[in-house]
């Protein structure tokens, strides 16, 4: 039998349009999540949903009551609810920084400012390394990248104890070269009715003062200030988008807390891997109402660590950052 090379091309186009009748088929018959992948787990009075992408904390609920203001799987979310934050958490200014000696430009992923914002993992996918009852472990490499060249492997662990939720992530350059890193997290927390009628205790002396276009220019003591929340007490009207620093500490653990209108509290615990806390009081929220939640934000460096170098982790080739953090109810 002979076949043309006409008649095997169009064999062969053909074979591809069946392929492609087939994919589309199986994609309209099984919708992938926005958010990915679900892995809940269960300890004691203890319920935890993580999702796929983004290793996003999505639901947290205890005695059956969520304490996180969060999304449902088949939505996008905003303000990066639950997101974890790498290789830097907040802002980097301008998306401009130098590191050993060579200046990097990131995309610009804050609008307003124009500055580079939260990483570059907040929508990658998370491989899934174990799932255990009441543990679930990600991984991610992040590879790299115009603005960002280094080659750094990373794995979260979020496991639940007695007491509550514990969070591990490790960081290893598997690169040939140093790479600059901060590590931050973005849970937000219900309080209903609203963040004014919510307690806080940040256990802090200092907080970092920012220009207008919120990147820091100093340090300055919370001491008869509005952001003095070293003791318990109500939110009020006090807008909040503030990184706490010199963090006081038992047995190298620092807990801040939260406590809403009818008495439920949440503790938010750094290890001392983590310098600062970011306390943000959801002024703008988008598409939903304002102060329905605070979050509390664990970070390893302050914004802008990039260039000003506070709080900065240079990891060597080889070299593996771990550090954990927490919730508790």
């Amino acid at each position: 039998m002979t076949i043309s090379r006409r008649g095997a091309l169009a064999g062969a186009a053909g074979s591809v349009a069946a392929m492609a009748l087939s994919t589309s088929a199986q994609a309209q018959s099984s919708t992938i999540l926005p958010s990915g992948r679900q892995f809940p787990i269960a300890a004691g009075r203890h319920r935890l949903v993580v999702a796929e992408v983004g290793a996003t904390l999505r639901s947290w609920r205890v005695d059956d009551r969520e304490l996180l203001l969060t999304h449902d799987a088949d939505q996008l979310g905003d303000s990066f609810l639950g997101k974890v934050l790498l290789p830097w958490a907040n802002r980097i200014d301008s998306a401009t920084y130098t590191f050993g000696g060579v200046e990097y430009q990131t995309p610009a992923s804050e609008n307003w400012s124009g500055h580079a914002i939260h990483g570059l993992v907040t929508w990658a996918p998370w491989a899934l390394v174990r799932h255990d009852r009441d543990r679930v472990v990600l991984g991610h490499t992040l590879f790299p990248q115009y603005g960002y060249p280094f080659t750094i492997v990373f794995q979260i662990e979020y496991l639940l104890r007695p007491q509550g939720v514990q969070v591990t992530l490790t960081a290893c350059n598997a690169g040939r070269q140093p790479a600059p890193l901060g590590t931050g997290y973005h849970p937000y927390f219900r309080v209903d009715p609203n963040v004014n009628a919510a307690k806080l205790t940040v256990p802090a002396t200092t907080y970092l003062t920012n220009n207008d276009m919120l990147i820091p220019i100093g340090r300055a003591t919370v001491a008869g200030t509005q952001y003095d929340f070293r003791t318990h007490k109500q939110i009020g009207a006090t807008k909040l988008d503030v990184c706490y620093t010199d963090l006081q500490r038992v047995d190298g653990v620092a807990t801040a807390t939260v406590e809403t209108h009818s008495g439920q509290q949440v503790q938010v615990w750094v290890d001392d891997t983590h310098k600062f806390m970011q306390v943000y009081t959801d002024d703008g929220a988008p598409g939903r109402p304002a102060r329905a939640g605070i979050s509390v934000e664990p970070m390893t460096s302050a914004p802008n660590a990039f260039n000003s170098g506070d709080g900065l982790i240079t990891l060597a080739p080889g070299q593996t950052y771990r550090g954990s953090w927490g919730l508790g109810a």
